[in-house]
């Protein structure tokens, strides 16, 4: 009906008088209220459509002008969510693969552990290093029993040190209120001072002695023994992509099979490659830190004897040339404030 009548309306002349208004249509009322309802019940401007093959035409040639208008923007946020989920799917991919691979891996190294472990598999082993990696973890327990000990010196000569700093403060103060004792109370006073101070200066060595060899067990020991760590894990991987590689070569001999030699053999030699270099890093870690073991300790040993030789000797100038001999500084136990030596 609405065809019928957008015709009638096209073909329709509209005569126009001399003020621009129009004349009266010859139609009766009716066609007035058909275009009435066709401009009231019409299709909205938003979804008003392009017709191709004039008005009657056939369904296929109508085009929404709605599609045309949000189509480049429709394009865009399509190709923008593709692209988002490409790479959201890249990602995960990738992690899956990481994932897969540890798993993999852990799989073929807890299995030669196991091997190892009920003499069942073969492992690779290096007399040699393995005697230097021993000698070096008891050596490093032994150390650290020097700096525990050590530590406890420490504690218990800084509390005696204390002790003589009061006992000199309370023989000073009765030597002021006790007049007929005044000299007795002031040798006294005098003598605690004294051995504070040499106290101190001895507690100075010692802190250096404590600091030198706590650096050298908990830093450049640990720092070497992480690396033989790493080395262990090494070698592990290394004779389980060898004894994969091993069992597979033992087996058929098709396309398929040879195809896994290959990987396995590739994976192999990444393994002995990387067993190899850490294997280096080892033998190179543990001459430097010999060496470097021997030259501290050879200072510190030093440094304790003569310290502790002149403190018990009495000879304070012995003891403080020790501490100008390793270029050692005092510091208080009061860090910004003077010591109450300094006070006197």
């Amino acid at each position: 009906m609405t065809d019928s009548i957008m015709s009638k309306a096209a073909t329709m002349e509209i005569p126009i008088n001399s003020n621009g208004d129009t004349g009266t249509l010859p139609e009766d009322d009716s066609l007035e209220q058909d275009l009435q309802q066709v401009m009231v019940s019409g299709p909205n401007l938003n979804e008003t459509s392009i017709v191709s093959g004039g008005y009657g035409g056939a369904a296929e040639g109508i085009i929404p002008t709605s599609s045309i208008k949000g189509s480049n923007m429709h394009h865009s946020s399509s190709s923008s969510s593709m692209m988002a989920e490409e790479a959201t799917r890249g990602v995960a991919v990738e992690k899956l693969e990481t994932v897969k691979k540890w798993g993999l891996n852990t799989y073929k190294c807890t299995k030669q552990m196991i091997s190892e472990r009920f003499g069942r598999g073969s492992r690779t082993v290096d007399l040699e290093l393995e005697a230097q990696i021993e000698v070096l973890r008891d050596t490093k327990r032994k150390y650290e029993n020097v700096l525990r000990l050590a530590r406890a010196l420490t504690n218990h000569f800084y509390n005696m040190v204390q002790t003589q700093h009061a006992l000199g403060d309370t023989f000073a103060d009765l030597s002021q209120k006790s007049p007929e004792l005044r000299d007795e109370f002031g040798y006294n006073a005098e003598t605690q001072k004294l051995l504070c101070k040499n106290g101190e200066t001895l507690l100075g060595a010692i802190n250096f002695f404590v600091s030198s060899i706590n650096t050298l067990v908990n830093k450049t020991m640990e720092d070497t023994l992480m690396t033989i760590k790493m080395y262990e894990n090494a070698r592990l991987e290394f004779d389980a992509y060898r004894s994969d590689l091993e069992e597979l070569s033992l087996g058929p001999r098709d396309a398929v099979a040879m195809a896994r030699i290959d990987a396995a053999q590739q994976q192999y030699q990444v393994q002995k490659d990387k067993y190899e270099r850490l294997r280096s890093d080892v033998i190179i870690k543990l001459k430097f830190l010999e060496e470097n073991k021997v030259k501290v300790m050879h200072k510190q040993l030093l440094l304790f004897h003569n310290a502790i030789s002149a403190y018990f000797a009495g000879n304070q100038e012995q003891l403080e040339q020790t501490l100008k001999q390793f270029n050692i500084k005092l510091r208080p136990p009061g860090a910004d404030k003077p010591s109450w030596l300094e006070e006197q």
